[in-house]
């Protein structure tokens, strides 16, 4: 039994009039700053002209851009030579040789493959060929500003509430993707009105339409924001809305653009987006960053205005540093270089189908690499402007993940059975960001699709752990 006394200074209730004082402001800031939010983030969300949206587009556009995978790269070989995976060099070039490759790796075991250098080329094709199979599509914006243009108001009032419409047939069809929204024109002096005039039609027709109901994770997306006063405006349209409409009360949610030098530094040298977020009383949910329109405010000419800009990584931090643990969605730009080739029609030459291909592997690998760049800021959603780019933003995902899999999965459980035993003989485990950062790859690649339950199970934890979100509640409940 110990023989030493302890001695306190303070006295109790010195004591605990400073910790309540501490608790609530520590109970401000986490209120601020929650964490990331546990719901599921879309990888990508794709752009396109109001005027061209149906009920049918998200299964036309998967249709399309699965068709483009096998037509440009009918087998993993060709895939990962276009895009440069890791092991392209030591796959074979010759048909003969690629498809004994193929059917030796279809008939092994998973273990199997994972031991073979083509595992990770093999299983990225097959996995991207599985999504675009089955949800090629995640998130769309239906888009009345650059997808649209400025065209006569008599011809964007009809096209609002034709699309409304549209997306009412979709609601109906279970035809939409999991996430989609609209697009207006930005709430700048000279397009305000428009902006809310086609807001106006178009979930007026929608209520209308669809007795009030909105589709799963519907959006608003307000474009060109530099002041908090623009954010409030669409707030108080909402609240109008919803009260004319049978629209419930708060049911409509916002998202906001980073396409100005404004929305990163003000007027008075300070970081706005926190006061736009706040301009929004609770309704916005995501930041998007618009890559060409922000170059452009930067004075970059057009040959360099490029998401690899250092101008865009400047940009980027100050998002995350601004917006990280509230809880909102960070999305990057996209690639504007489409994966498209030169030549049309059903009888090209050889010489002209090969010049096709080629240029369409350019350009998914500067797409690739793009996407891949982002990921690698810890930026988990992009934009893609054309079915043909879906099956590289797929790609540089899932061979992102998969990777780092299995260092990942073997890190994981050892830093979740040291952190529980030091937790046990009551010691301090102090390295719990490197444990949140590991869990956070796992939730990601989940999220995804580039990491299926079964293999997350790898790791020790139970899935209801990992989607928990927290390495320390992981570890208080092992705990207890």
């Amino acid at each position: 039994m110990s023989t030493l006394t302890m001695k306190l200074s303070i006295p109790v209730t010195d004591k605990s009039q400073i910790l309540e004082e501490l608790g609530t402001a520590n109970k401000a800031f986490q209120k601020v700053y929650p964490g990331d939010r546990p719901d599921r983030q879309p990888v990508h969300t794709v752009y396109g002209g109001a005027d061209l949206f149906t009920a049918e587009s998200a299964e036309k556009m998967g249709r399309a851009a699965l068709n483009t995978l096998l037509h440009n790269a009918p087998n993993f070989v060709e895939l990962a030579k276009a895009i440069e995976l890791p092991g392209h060099n030591e796959l074979p070039a010759d048909e003969a040789g690629i498809a004994a490759l193929t059917k030796k790796l279809d008939e092994s075991t998973e273990e199997e493959r994972k031991k073979h250098s083509a595992w990770l080329a093999y299983t990225t094709y097959n996995k991207v060929i599985q999504k675009l199979t089955t949800e090629a599509m995640e998130d769309f914006r239906i888009d009345f500003e650059d997808g649209f243009g400025n065209r006569s108001w008599d011809e964007e009032d009809a096209t609002a509430e034709r699309a409304a419409i549209e997306v009412a047939k979709g609601m109906k069809a279970n035809s939409l993707p999991p996430f989609i929204g609209i697009r207006i024109k930005p709430f700048t002096e000279d397009l305000k009105e428009r902006g809310v005039r086609t807001l106006d039609i178009f979930l007026t027709t929608l209520s209308e339409q669809a007795g009030g109901k909105l589709p799963a994770n519907f959006v608003v997306m307000l474009p060109k924001v530099t002041i908090p006063e623009q954010v409030a405006a669409l707030v108080k349209i909402f609240e109008v809305l919803e009260s004319k409409t049978a629209i419930a009360s708060g049911a409509l949610k916002m998202e906001m653009m980073v396409e100005t030098t404004q929305a990163v530094i003000n007027k008075d040298g300070t970081n706005p987006l926190r006061s736009f977020v706040l301009a929004s009383k609770g309704r916005m949910i995501a930041t998007a960053f618009g890559t060409y329109d922000y170059t452009a405010s930067c004075n970059i000419t057009a040959r360099y205005q490029d998401m690899g800009h250092a101008v865009c990584d400047f940009a980027h931090h100050f998002m995350k540093v601004a917006l990280g643990a509230t809880g909102i969605w960070l999305s990057d730009g996209a690639t504007n270089v489409m994966p498209i080739g030169p030549h049309r029609g059903d009888n090209l030459t050889p010489e002209q189908i090969a010049e096709n291909r080629r240029v369409v592997h350019r350009s998914w690998k500067k797409a690739y690499d793009h996407t891949r760049y982002s990921l690698w800021k810890g930026l988990y959603q992009g934009w893609d402007l054309n079915p043909a780019q879906f099956p590289m933003r797929y790609a540089a995902i899932y061979s992102f993940f998969l990777e780092s899999y299995e260092d990942a999965a073997k890190r994981l459980k050892a830093f979740v059975e040291k952190a529980a035993r030091a937790t046990l003989t009551g010691d301090v485990f102090d390295d719990a960001a490197t444990g949140q950062g590991l869990l956070n790859y796992f939730l990601r690649g989940l999220n995804c699709g580039a990491i299926s339950e079964a293999e997350a199970l790898a790791t020790g934890l139970t899935i209801e752990e990992i989607r928990s979100r927290s390495f320390l509640k992981i570890l208080e409940g092992r705990r207890k």
